[in-house]
Parts: C-alpha cells; sequence; structure tokens
C-alpha cells in the first residue's frame, strides 16, 4: 500500500463477530453493538455500515459528535448516546434524532421542558449507578418514578446500568449489582414506571454467559471488534468465539547495517552486542504504538518476529531484522495482526505495554490511513 502507515479493517469479520454475538444471546435479545470512538479506531462510519446492513437496529455511541457523523453519513439505526447531556449538545441531540441516556434526574426534567418546547414526545434511556461510581442516578426508586411520571412530554424507553468488575468471578460485585438494578426495575414497575428495555451487559456477560444480566438488549463493544479480556476467578467457560476484524501494517523507510556496540535510538537506550541489520519504519507513537514497547516490543517481518530496539520515537520505530536479511525499503511490516502463521494481537501489546487492549486500539491515531478489505 502507498501509505506509511495504515490499518486494515475486515468488513467480513466486524459482520462474522456481530453474528456471533447473535447466536449466543439469541433471537430474543437486541444486540446494540458500541462503535464509540471511531468504533475502537476502526472507523466508525464504515462499521456502523456494516454493522446496519448485518441487521443492528441500534448502535451506540459516547457523545452528541459521534452520533451526529453517523446521521450525516446516512445511518439509520436507533443511534443511543451514552454519556452526553451537555447544555451545549442537547438542541442537535434532539435535532439529529438521537436518544440520550439521562444519568440525573435534573437532566430529566430538561429533557422535558425541551421536548414540550419543540412539540414532540422524545425516548430517553435511564442509567443507574449500581456500584460502578461514574454517571447513573442514585436516587431511590420512589423518587425515580416520580420524576419520570410527572414527565409528560418524555417517554422512558430503557433502563440501563454498567459493570465494573463483570470479569471478576473472585468477588461479588457483579451479582450486587445485578441485584440493586433488579430491586430497583422491580419498584418502577409496581409504580406504574414501565421501560420497554433494559440492559446491563457489555461483551463480558456475553462471552461468559451470564444469561441473568442479558434481559433485552446486549451492548458489546470488545467483541465486535474481535476481543474478549479474560476473566478472574471460578468463570464458565467462554462461551463466545470472535476474531480481531483489524490488521496494523507500517513500511520499511530505511535498511542498514549496524557494527557491535552501535547506539541506536534517544538516549542510546540500546546498545548491539554483535552486529546486525536495523530496519526504520515510518511509525511511532504519534501514530499509536505505545512508548513502552521500547525495547520490549515485536512487529511480524516477512513472517518473523522481529525485536523493537531501542526508543520508539514520535514518527519512527527501530527494529532488528537480522533474522529478514532480505527486507528492503518499501516492504510492508505488520504491527498488529497476522502474518505467516504468526500473530500479534491488541491483548499482547497490551501486556508488554502494561496497559489494555482498549487503549492499544483505541490509540491508533488517526492520521493512519484506514483501508477497509
Amino acid at each position: 500500500m502507498p501509505y506509511r502507515s495504515w490499518v486494515e479493517v475486515s468488513r467480513a469479520q466486524i459482520a462474522a463477530n456481530f453474528d456471533a454475538i447473535r447466536d449466543v444471546v439469541g433471537g430474543n435479545v437486541e444486540v446494540m453493538p458500541v462503535v464509540k470512538a471511531d468504533a475502537y479506531r476502526h472507523g466508525a462510519v464504515e462499521v456502523a455500515r456494516v454493522l446496519e446492513e448485518r441487521g443492528a437496529r441500534w448502535l451506540a455511541v459516547s457523545n452528541t459528535d459521534e452520533g451526529v457523523a453517523l446521521r450525516d453519513a446516512g445511518i439509520r439505526a436507533r443511534i443511543l448516546v451514552m454519556a452526553d447531556f451537555l447544555p451545549f449538545t442537547r438542541e442537535a441531540l434532539l435535532a439529529y434524532n438521537l436518544t440520550p441516556v439521562i444519568h440525573c434526574l435534573e437532566d430529566l426534567a430538561e429533557l422535558d421542558r425541551m421536548a414540550a418546547q419543540r412539540d414532540q414526545r422524545v425516548s430517553f434511556h435511564l442509567k443507574i449507578d449500581t456500584g460502578m461510581g461514574r454517571l447513573g442516578v442514585q436516587a431511590s426508586a420512589a423518587e425515580i418514578a416520580q420524576a419520570v411520571l410527572a414527565a409528560q412530554h418524555v417517554e422512558l424507553e430503557g433502563l440501563m446500568t454498567h459493570f465494573a468488575s463483570a470479569g471478576n468471578y473472585e468477588n461479588s460485585q457483579t451479582e450486587a449489582q445485578m441485584a440493586l438494578f433488579e430491586s430497583i426495575a422491580a419498584d418502577l414497575e409496581a409504580a406504574g414506571v414501565h421501560p420497554r428495555l433494559l440492559h446491563l451487559s457489555s461483551t463480558i456477560p456475553v462471552a461468559y454467559r451470564r444469561a441473568r444480566a442479558w434481559r433485552g438488549m446486549v451492548r458489546p463493544g470488545h467483541a465486535i471488534y474481535g476481543y474478549v479480556s479474560p476473566a478472574r476467578g471460578d468463570a464458565p467457560e467462554q462461551a463466545l468465539a470472535v476474531k480481531p476484524a483489524l490488521t496494523w501494517r507500517a513500511t520499511v523507510l530505511s535498511v542498514k547495517d549496524l557494527p557491535a556496540g552501535a547506539l541506536i535510538g534517544y538516549g542510546g537506550m540500546f546498545r548491539t552486542a554483535q552486529p546486525l541489520r536495523l530496519a526504520i519504519l515510518a511509525a511511532g507513537y504519534a501514530d499509536g504504538i505505545p512508548h513502552r514497547l521500547s525495547n520490549r516490543g515485536s512487529v511480524i517481518v516477512k513472517g518473523t518476529l522481529a525485536p523493537i530496539i531501542g526508543a520508539v520515537s514520535m514518527d519512527l520505530t527501530s527494529v532488528d531484522v537480522t533474522a529478514s536479511p532480505d527486507v528492503k525499503v518499501g516492504d510492508a511490516v505488520t504491527l498488529l495482526g497476522a502474518e505467516g502463521g504468526v500473530s500479534i494481537d491488541a491483548q499482547e501489546i497490551a501486556k508488554l505495554a502494561g496497559t489494555i487492549s482498549y487503549s492499544v486500539l483505541c490509540g491508533i491515531h488517526a492520521r493512519v490511513k484506514r483501508i477497509y478489505v
């Protein structure tokens, strides 16, 4: 490819991952893929198109701007805005037919006022803070019911929460969160509040079949892109099989032979113990290669792992290609993906870099070209 660095995103794999999730949860559970953060850097517009064509009726984003971008691209599915009801985004949110998640009862009153002013009935989802400690209503069921029933121009379509430790089977936090959510939902029903959709689950409860948490809808993010984080403790066997949809590559910018004792990179943090062949890649931490892979990570060169040596620079990364002596300027190497029977995925990179796979994927910079295959 005529690019310094690029990612190849498989449309077919995105679709297959979506299908795998639907197969696990069954036809009675709505699957709402999460395409926030530019679809974890896979490209939200193209991913949304694939998912909509595959039958997704809902998509989830973080903020209004993300939803507006999808609407401007022609996406017609329902779009849930999970973390944005700021004063300066509210008009656009309603104008673009986006569905807000409300996190406090004061915002519910404001949404009702805006709906009345626009003479339209607006659907919303209400988030309950059951123990995550971030966004979400902490009021009692009675207070929630009073506020919902008083709002005459809006409709509570969904009730939701978010798990803090879904993959940790060593403690009971998730069970406690489910119990609190179920208690509030039951009390709301008794008070005459009947949301059509209840949803608690992202990828992990789907992957490990915590079916009690599925209810009417699930919100997979990581799994759509081919990843399931490992569980801790006595977890059930993983039921969901997905594969990464993204491959990240970079071009060799220079190749040179260095003698023993040569220093490489900023701070001379690598000294060659013997003569080696060095390739300089046209990608660095500004493109998303974690700086902590300096002297630790690897890339795939002609089907062989090649260690990163020296410091990862802003725009360049040095790798030892002694095991692939025929590499030349213009060749492509694989930063994340599979080649020649060797693979590197985001979870492996995250482990070496001391971070999480979500961060690795979301860290791939916008200047890295996206190619859809």
